[in-house]
């Protein structure tokens, strides 16, 4: 298998276990706490991104990349990083594959690593060519320019990325980058959940959740908890109902949300979030990991362990829906 650069899963243990959470006791019967941890590859594959200097100083920056977890958002966020111009003058568009140049698929969590990638790439691409534009205004040697906190220097003289934009050339600024990282931005996750028991009907009721993740380098944080959130609410439907039902003949019978079991606001606490940055991703630029998938892995058996935990009952077979709960239950008393 592939080897992982270091990652911090220890400083992840160690935050979790200095928690509010960890550290407040759980009272009161048919209750219980239960700890799981979870992992995911994130796999770079191939992305292509094209970005343009407008004569305003702003940036447009096109990529193929499906937004699908605000990936618009971050691209403009490390473009912008690079320039050392702000976020808001960056202008992110999705567009057709045929139109930017290939990029793998939108999944796998790997948008903001793969695709923050080409960011990078064509962030650094865009820097040479305005150190060309610098050197006609200057009439120097492009490699005679410095370029450093956003601005571009030489002898003295300084101009700073959208005043130099403002100033132009005799050619637009524009350029594209293509990468195809070979490496693995591994994510890992820990999740901590209470919940209780109705030893009457089987129901099982969340009652507090927190997860914390290794993410490397959170580029936008308040989308990366919602990202978290988000798994771990699919997370917890796919432990305690989600299931497919079918006919005796083969024809499935809840295929409707009318029938389909997901949880909604009123099945669910607040999910608390703990991103642990204290060790980036060496084998990206900007110490990305992909995060969107590592949290889906942890909650079902967190949960079992709970559940176990509430009622002494070792739950094998998904979903731990009430029914299969009672079932379990009844069994461990025959036995």
């Amino acid at each position: 298998g592939p080897t992982y650069p270091r990652i911090g899963y220890l400083e992840m243990l160690e935050a979790l276990k200095e928690s509010d959470h960890y550290k407040t006791p759980l009272d009161g019967p048919n209750r219980g706490r239960g700890f799981a941890s979870g992992y995911w590859g994130n796999w770079g594959g191939r992305s292509s991104v094209t970005a343009s200097v407008n004569a305003d100083g702003t940036v447009n920056l096109i990529e193929g990349s499906t937004d699908i977890g605000g990936s618009r958002a971050s691209m403009a966020m490390m473009l912008a990083e690079g320039l050392g111009i702000a976020a808001e003058d960056v202008n992110p568009q999705v567009v057709g594959t045929d139109m930017v140049g290939y990029n793998d698929v939108t999944g796998g969590s790997r948008t903001t690593y793969g695709t923050g990638w080409a960011v990078y790439e064509v962030g650094r691409k865009l820097i040479d060519e305005m150190k060309g534009v610098a050197g006609e205004h200057w009439d120097v040697d492009a490699d005679k320019i410095t370029f450093e906190n956003g601005v571009f220097s030489h002898n003295g003289d300084s101009l700073s990325f959208k005043e130099l934009a403002q100033i132009g050339g005799d050619k637009p600024v524009a350029a594209s980058a293509t990468v195809h990282p070979k490496e693995h931005g591994p994510g890992f996750g820990a999740h901590l959940v209470d919940l209780e028991v109705d030893p009457e009907t089987g129901k099982v009721t969340i009652l507090r959740y927190t997860a914390a993740q290794d993410v490397g380098k959170a580029i936008h944080p308040s989308y990366v908890e919602g990202q978290i959130q988000g798994a771990v609410a699919q997370g917890i439907g796919w432990a305690l109902n989600e299931e497919y039902v079918y006919s005796d003949d083969g024809r499935l019978l809840n295929a409707s949300l009318l029938d389909y079991r997901m949880p909604t606001a009123l099945d669910l606490p607040m999910i608390d979030t703990m991103l642990i940055e204290e060790v980036p991703n060496e084998g990206h630029p900007y110490g990305v990991r992909g995060v969107g998938e590592v949290p889906i892995v942890p909650p079902a058996a967190a949960v079992a362990n709970a559940l176990y935990d509430a009622i002494g009952v070792r739950m094998t077979e998904l979903p731990m829906s009430p029914p299969n709960v009672l079932k379990s239950v009844w069994a461990s008393q025959e036995a």
